[in-house]
């Protein structure tokens, strides 16, 4: 059965969250359940005594012990063989307040793993709450049906019936489940897994033979089957435990790459030295928004920047004081920049900006402002004394521009404020 287990995430600071408060109705709804379908006949109204009680007691916490880790739920169990078992022995009252106990019961030792008190009531009243519902309405609808309690022979009708009880109780266990994923805002989906529910329907399986092996055969023959019933569910277990540990283990490989990829594609894209994008990119950028500027009608602004002597910088500073020149610049820049405009590095000192929906008297104003911001910055933690400006050629896309021919006319414009005199923007 897929089990909520007590887990520490960090959705779980507020305490009277909605799936904790399901999860106690669903106890408390479990237990008059219970009190109703008991009231004529009583518990343990059966032919079997609070001994044998006791030992589906037992067999239901081994059984929700041998199980392994889920993504999503957090714990998938083998307790369908005693759900089961139980059922077909003991009759669908006795058996649900059984394991509905024993659910209860399971999740309190993580309180000795450090796992908040919250989040083991919330598991364990939910676990028991759905466990009930599970085990009545599934074996309430076998007995409507005509099924056997103690079952004793196992022919077609039996079988037949058998398989309603084992679909009906996972149902209403895949319901249970899906609606506390609805709560805590997951995709209910999460809950259909091909291997936990081939576990499941092969222990709803185990536990009819199980049944039949209690009511008929000898104690001794009954415990051996039993004996190898556990150890068979302790090796799926252990292999249960292996695919998971392999599955975290891709997840991560995974991960691993495509954050390497990432990096990788970055580096082709992006100046190592400013991290802007490169010129490379840059060109890709502008073929995309110039169309689609031809598509829209809208307006946009392409400007070439570069910082003004550059060469003497490196050659009286070194090339170090250069490269942090650079960085700065490319920061001073960006910030200066909205979100959705594009600041590139396109050369050695050069930089591209892209200025979206911007006609060329407002890409006149933000040039000049960037321009004062990089003369008005303060470089004394680089060399003291220095001075740096940068110079601006605008550009305004039209209906029938092509990027180079844009970028051409910026260019045309950057080298005429070069030779007017430098740090200065030209726009035509």
């Amino acid at each position: 059965m897929k089990k909520l287990a007590p887990t520490t995430s960090t959705d779980n600071r507020r305490l009277w969250q909605p799936d904790l408060v399901y999860s106690i109705l669903l106890l408390i709804g479990g237990v008059a359940a219970i009190a109703v379908s008991a009231a004529d006949s009583g518990l343990l109204a059966g032919e079997y005594s609070w001994g044998t009680a006791g030992f589906f007691l037992v067999f239901g916490l081994f059984s929700i012990a041998t199980g392994f880790p889920h993504p999503m739920f957090g714990h998938v169990s083998f307790d369908r063989v005693a759900q089961v078992c139980s059922i077909l022995v003991l009759g669908p009252v006795d058996a649900a307040w059984v394991n509905g106990l024993a659910s209860l019961i399971y999740p309190w030792h993580r309180l000795r793993l450090g796992v908040p008190l919250r989040t083991v009531v919330m598991a364990a009243c939910h676990n028991a709450g759905l466990m009930v519902f599970v085990i009545l309405g599934g074996g309430l609808l076998y007995q409507y049906l005509g099924g056997a309690v103690p079952v004793r022979v196992l022919d077609l009708n039996a079988g037949l019936l058998l398989l309603v009880l084992i679909i009906g109780m996972q149902a209403i266990n895949d319901l249970g489940m899906m609606f506390i994923l609805y709560l805590r805002h997951s995709d209910p989906r999460m809950v259909f897994n091909r291997f936990t529910a081939i576990v499941e329907y092969v222990s709803g399986a185990a536990g009819v033979v199980l049944a039949i092996a209690f009511t008929n055969q000898s104690l001794p023959y009954f415990t051996l089957l039993l004996l190898v019933f556990a150890a068979g569910m302790l090796v799926i277990m252990q292999y249960a435990l292996m695919r998971y540990r392999l599955e975290i283990i891709v997840e991560e490989r995974t991960e691993e790459l495509k954050v390497q990829a990432e990096k990788f594609e970055r580096q082709a894209t992006h100046d190592k030295l400013t991290r802007l994008p490169n010129r490379r990119y840059a060109d890709t950028y502008l073929e995309q928004q110039i169309n689609l500027a031809q598509r829209t009608g809208r307006t946009d602004s392409l400007a070439l920047a570069d910082v003004d002597h550059f060469k003497r910088i490196n050659d009286g500073h070194s090339h170090a004081i250069g490269d942090k020149v650079l960085v700065r610049v490319a920061q001073v820049l960006s910030e200066g920049c909205r979100n959705s405009d594009f600041v590139a590095r396109y050369g050695g000192e050069e930089f591209l900006l892209y200025l979206p929906d911007t006609s060329a008297d407002r890409g006149l104003q933000v040039c000049s402002q960037l321009r004062r911001a990089v003369q008005d910055t303060d470089w004394s933690d680089i060399v003291t004394g220095l001075n740096v400006t940068i110079s601006f050629g605008l550009a305004e896309t039209r209906d029938s521009s092509r990027a180079r021919t844009v970028i051409n006319e910026a260019d045309k414009r950057l080298y005429r404020a070069k030779r007017e005199g430098r740090n200065r923007v030209v726009a035509a």
